[in-house]
């Protein structure tokens, strides 16, 4: 156990820990993101204190970025092993044509994909073909190999480069935050039909790019979300009926449609009241993975391709489609195009376009396509339009007729057939849905989910219910059988908890799975998670020992719910328990026996003192015992000795408790090899090279521009009359060559120069061009500081005169005082009585009364007549009179040396040191003033009490309330100074502001007081 001393330690460590904690937290503005992870497009929405709900801009101001990252090779041979430039979105896509082997796009589909025999991974080939796809060693899952990398043997897995993407889109989240603020709280959007492995392949891309999921949530959800954050529906305790919308999303990988129903509900607030909240739940939904933008697009480039081959100069050629089909650079070019032209289509009847530089690189080709052409091209994707809502439907067990309207989202809604084959679906144009935005609707839902789960915001209380759209279970082994037992349904709802019963007493092992749909449309179980538990043989042993339980009554459970991150199964909890006789003589009954108390019966005594062992002592406790309980019955009637016989002899109904112990468990994640810990360091150390790089390489842009914009820049300074004035025809010729050479090295060798070679060239360059701008500057700023420091020594000038006239007048006031009591010694000497001793001598009649008297009398009033302190001292006036004498002796020796140079030699007295100079003669005249103003003569103090029946003071009944002294008014001190030298004083005290005064305060005024009240004296005559 702690000794006690350590306990307050380690209570106030725990105190400052806390403290420094909430400090840096309150030091950075928390905010969160809303990621809509698209196959084509990211969008994301941004959540902070004074942003609510913001897109997050790209760097070109554009709302969503494009899902693609280029490596750009290095043009530079002599750094070799040198990371290549990044570059994203739209300007990755623009480069493709250029570098078919290095942008990577459309990565989304290749989430958690086996390499071998899978038809997604061959679609993806065929689209890009010069990628370098390839399996990556440790988990068989698709992987790419760069040729900018040809160094490094570890190729790129889909979620390092989908971390990218992530970083990119974070990064420009926190430039929208602003400075200070930090971001690692996102939630992100999925399809439905997420598999287990492409949900932990999310959450590994955002957790490499320095995100924390906070949850997972469905397309159709988020969309939904966002539909419900501007609206309020009937609430059901009152008989309201929910309102039941269909989400369909179209987008550019897949199609998905959504069944949520909306509706308010009452719950319990804090306390005795309620409150109305919203909720949307997901009954059902249904999907179609080959159905989308991108699919269409491929409808556009297989016609491209057709159309190309069929000319007459691939004719010549003799190329059949497969050679260049095979082409990246063409493929490329095709791909990008097919997009644009999908989307004209929209809008239009017809569309063309034309290529130049294809597959040798001398062949030009023009495409036309009309939209009747596209739609004929398309027929086998129009039929495929309805299978989403028909197998939602399925699924949530509606009809058509129970949904209110079909809501649109994803790009590829647009399309003119797709809407033609949805208002067939639903049988009404008025029932579809173009309220929500159909491209950022599903980011703003994820982001007020965001929000929600973030304790850093509270917002509109609307509850979701997410589903998982697989069935789960449990798998185990029992008496050498495989048992099974399904868990969850398709629609469960996510956060669902359920107790599982094995009839196992020993320690055994039990999978959870997941049933999905394979690309033969057959449903298999996937396993998910592998739990073994660790002390359940040793928890049953404790239960029949301790508890007397038996085996058969003995039950073992555990807890297993969908994890509200990403909806899969897992373990929160495990026991062994049995129904047992509740023992009497527990632990606290022991440690009772052990020390001597016994129970309240009195069947415990104290030792005799005469036992000689433990056995006399107990038979004779016995007996005593027996003695002492035996006499009371004696005493007793028969009646009621019978009575309590039969009590005795009933027995007591014995009490059943339940008894619980924990059970200890391990979970693995069960399906694809995880990356182990070593990868994962190895992935991240990668990922911060790569940033590092990029930083480096910003600051290299950044410096260059400098450097450029710096050789431009001499062109005008060489043309300036200050820089002229402030220069030598020699050094000008100098700066002139020198900027010329950086120039044509800028555009020769220092192209691909280093940071610290650029900065070289710019140090050298600033070395020639600072000086002379500097003296130029000075030049310019020497005049007004010149003024300004003579105006400040006029002014410590009148001060100097203010306070020898104030002493002056103090040594006329003392001499004629000094005089004045020689006089009044004199007529005492001779016998002469003064008018005060006269006066306070003569006869009163009503001396013999009490009165009541105030603080005031004729010699507080004559004392009022004088001056209580001296405003200045001598001190003062020496020490204005040295600092006024140097500052004007170092003013006239900096002028004169100043005089003594020519334009082009640097200055010798600068403007910062005039400005110095000013503010420390300022600052002199100030301290005075204000000391002036704060010296105000204090009242005086009342008269000492007279005995009874002395004379009262003269003035004391008929002199009224006494007055203190005024304080000394700045007019009063200056009224004997000509009137310019007043003027001066009065700028003076304008200019500078003392400290603390108020905003419209005079300076030199005391502060307003609030006036007392004073209270008057009494005194006994």
């Amino acid at each position: 156990m702690l000794q006690h001393g350590h306990r307050p330690y380690s209570s106030l460590v725990s105190i400052l820990a806390l403290v420094c904690l909430f400090a840096s937290a309150a030091s950075a503005v928390s905010a969160v993101l809303g990621i809509d992870l698209g196959t084509e497009y990211i969008k994301s929405a941004l959540v902070k204190p004074g942003i609510p709900l913001e897109i997050v801009l790209t760097k070109d101001s554009k709302r969503k970025e494009t899902a693609a990252v280029v490596f750009k090779p290095s043009t530079s041979s002599s750094t070799p092993n040198i990371f290549p430039e990044r570059i994203y979105g739209g300007d990755a896509l623009a480069l493709s044509a250029r570098f078919p082997r290095d942008v990577y796009s459309n990565l989304k589909p290749l989430l958690a994909q086996q390499y071998h025999q899978n038809d997604l991974v061959a679609t993806y080939q065929a689209r890009f073909p010069e990628l370098g796809i390839l399996e990556t060693k440790s988990r068989g899952t698709v992987g790419f190999s760069s040729s900018s990398f040809p160094w490094m043997e570890d190729p790129f897995s889909v979620e390092e480069l989908l971390a990218m993407e992530l970083k990119n889109i974070r990064a420009n989240a926190l430039a929208m935050a602003g400075k200070g603020s930090t971001i690692k709280d996102a939630v992100m959007t999925i399809p439905p039909f997420y598999t287990a492995e492409e949900k932990r392949a999310v959450v590994m891309a955002a957790d490499l790019a320095g995100l924390r999921i906070l949850s997972l949530i469905s397309d159709g959800l988020a969309v939904g979300l966002n539909y419900a954050t501007s609206r309020t529906f009937p609430t059901i305790n009152d008989g309201g009926k929910p309102e039941i919308h269909l989400v369909y999303d179209m987008g550019a990988g897949s199609a998905s449609a959504t069944i949520l129903k909306f509706q308010g509900k009452i719950v319990k607030d804090v306390g005795k009241y309620n409150k109305t909240i919203q909720e949307v739940q997901i009954l059902g939904s249904g999907w179609d993975k080959s159905l989308g933008g991108d699919a269409l697009n491929q409808v556009i480039v297989d016609d491209m391709v057709e159309q190309f081959a069929s000319t007459d100069r691939m004719k010549a050629l003799g190329t059949e489609a497969k050679r260049f089909t095979e082409h990246g650079r063409t493929m490329a070019k095709f791909w990008k195009e097919s997009e644009r032209l999908r989307q004209v289509l929209s809008a239009n009847t017809e569309t063309q376009t034309s290529f130049e530089g294809l597959y040798l690189d001398d062949v030009n080709f023009k495409y036309k396509i009309t939209r009747a052409h596209f739609e004929r091209l398309s027929l086998k994707y129009a039929a495929k339009v309805k299978s989403p809502i028909t197998l939602a439907l399925e699924s949530a067990k509606l009809s058509l007729a129970d949904l209110e309207s079909i809501i649109l989202h994803g790009g590829a809604v647009r399309t003119p057939f797709v809407q033609r084959e949805l208002e067939s679906v639903i049988g009404s144009a008025d029932k579809i849905r173009t309220n929500v935005n159909s491209d950022e609707a599903a980011a703003f839902g994820a982001a007020f989910k965001a929000a929600t789960l973030s304790p850093s915001f509270r917002v509109k209380e609307i509850r979701t219910v997410d589903t998982p759209g697989y069935a789960s279970g449990a798998t185990w082994t029992s008496d050498g059988k495989e048992r099974q037992q399904k868990l969850f349904t398709p629609t469960s709802a996510i956060g669902a908890e359920k107790q599982v019963a094995f009839k196992l007493l020993e320690d055994f092992t039990f999978s959870l799975y997941q049933q999905v749909l394979t690309q033969a449309g057959e449903l298999i179980d996937t396993p998910v998670a592998q739990i073994q538990t660790k002390n359940l043989s040793t928890s049953v042993k404790q239960l029949e020992e301790n508890f007397g339980c038996v085996a058969a009554d003995i039950s073992t459970k555990f807890a297993i719910r969908l994890s509200p991150v990403d909806g899969l199964p897992e373990v929160v909890g495990g026991s062994v328990s049995c129904e047992a006789t509740e023992r009497k003589g527990g632990v606290v009954d022991g440690m009772k026996d052990l020390f001597g108390f016994g129970s309240k019966k009195g069947d415990q005594k104290p030792l005799a003192e005469d036992s000689e062992d433990g056995e006399a002592s107990s038979l004779s406790s016995e007996s005593e015992t027996a003695a002492s309980t035996s006499s009371p019955k004696e005493s007793a009637t028969p009646d009621q000795a019978t009575s309590d016989k039969k009590v005795e002899d009933k027995p007591k109904e014995a009490k059943k408790k339940t008894q619980t112990i924990y059970v200890g468990f391990t979970s693995q994640v069960a399906g694809f090899p995880q990356l182990s810990e070593e990868t994962l360091e190895r992935v991240r150390e990668r990922l911060d090279a790569f940033d590092a790089s990029d930083r480096s390489r910003v600051r290299r842009e950044e410096t260059l521009n400098t450097l450029e914009g710096f050789t431009y820049k001499a062109r005008d300074l060489l043309e300036d009359e200050g820089f002229i004035g402030a220069s030598t025809e020699t050094l000008r010729t100098e700066i002139k060559q020198k900027f010329r050479d950086a120039s044509e090295w800028l555009y020769g060798d220092g192209a691909d120069a280093s940071r610290e070679a650029l900065k070289e060239r710019l140090d050298e360059l600033r070395g020639l061009v600072d000086p002379v701008q500097k003296r130029k500057d000075e030049a310019a700023k020497r005049p007004n500081a010149l003024k300004s420091l003579q105006e400040a020594l006029d002014q410590v000038k009148v001060m100097v005169d203010v306070v020898k006239q104030q002493q002056e007048a103090r040594s006329i006031a003392e001499e004629q005082a000094s005089s004045s009591l020689a006089s009044s010694a004199l007529l005492a000497a001779d016998g002469v009585p003064s008018a005060t001793e006269s006066s306070s001598t003569s006869v009163d009649d009503f001396a013999d009364l009490d009165d009541e008297t105030y603080a005031t009398s004729s010699t507080a009033a004559t004392t009022t007549s004088t001056p209580t302190s001296q405003p200045y001292s001598p001190a003062d006036l020496t020490f204005l009179i040295a600092t006024r004498d140097d500052v004007q002796s170092w003013l006239d020796s900096k002028l004169e040396a100043q005089g003594k140079l020519s334009p082009s030699d640097d200055p010798a007295i600068l403007a910062s040191e005039l400005e110095t100079k000013s503010r420390e003669l300022n600052k002199v005249v100030m301290d005075l003033l204000q000391r002036q103003m704060k010296k105000a003569p204090k009242p005086p103090p009342p008269p000492p009490k007279k005995e009874k029946g002395a004379n009262k003071v003269k003035g004391g009944a008929k002199g009224g309330k006494g007055k203190p002294p005024k304080s000394l008014d700045i007019e009063e001190l200056f009224k004997d100074m000509p009137a310019s030298e007043r003027e001066e004083i009065h700028q003076a005290m304008k200019n500078v502001r003392p400290e603390g005064s108020a905003e419209g305060e005079e300076p030199g005024q005391p502060k307003k007081k609030e006036k007392e009240k004073e209270k008057p004296v009494h005194e006994e005559l």
